[in-house]
């Protein structure tokens, strides 16, 4: 899944950099955290309680999405501080750790993050959100391809057929309103917050023991 991410997002990528809605400094930062804490992730794994992180995620995302429901203020690109580059890196790192320990996307970390930390519109924190996706998804596909856990071509066809929405994906969050795009993730994190308590309660019922 990881190799057929790779041209989505290479594609939705230029879509939003073509519109001037990437921050490479925030965006360089962020890959940098997220490349540390995706090989965090995986010795991990075995190590910390499942269940406490999603549960702990889940409230996250809740307190998130309730905050991105309220108007948030976005303003022109700042300089970063050493304070941004430390914040920046550390949620790179979070986002590495929670995105390989519970599976969800580093999108539902990264983007509500540059939204309150630096007031960044909504279209520029997806755009650049994206931009940290690429660097990620290789290395992971470079470690699955390592254990002959890749079938390329398959993900060469999904990837491809993928190609065509994240364009239009794009093209429409270039255009829309940050008051509607914010209402809208808004509306994403709730669901992953949800999904993952319905995960835990299904656990539950079957026994797991994570």
């Amino acid at each position: 899944s990881l190799a057929a991410v790779l041209p989505i997002s290479a594609a939705s990528l230029v879509t939003y950099w073509s519109h001037d809605h990437v921050d490479w400094r925030v965006g360089m930062c962020l890959a940098a955290g997220a490349l540390v804490g995706a090989v965090l992730g995986t010795k991990l794994l075995h190590v910390l309680p499942h269940r406490t992180l999603a549960v702990a995620f889940a409230g996250i995302l809740l307190v998130t999405a309730i905050r991105l429901f309220l108007p948030i203020e976005s303003g022109v690109r700042e300089v970063l501080t050493i304070g941004h580059i430390v914040a920046l890196i550390a949620i790179g790192v979070a986002t590495g750790i929670l995105a390989g320990l519970l599976g969800v996307g580093g999108g539902v970390i990264m983007v509500p993050a540059m939204m309150m930390l630096l007031h960044l519109p909504s279209a520029m924190a997806k755009g650049t959100s994206v931009s940290v996706i690429i660097p990620t998804s290789l290395m992971g596909t470079y470690r699955n391809r390592t254990k002959k856990n890749v079938d390329l071509r398959a993900a060469a066809a999904v990837g491809l057929a993928g190609i065509p929405s994240a364009i239009v994906g794009g093209w429409i969050s270039a255009r829309m309103s940050d008051t509607v795009s914010n209402v809208l993730f808004a509306s994403l994190l709730l669901v992953v917050a949800v999904r993952l308590v319905l995960q835990i309660r299904s656990d539950d019922k079957a026994g797991v023991v994570h």
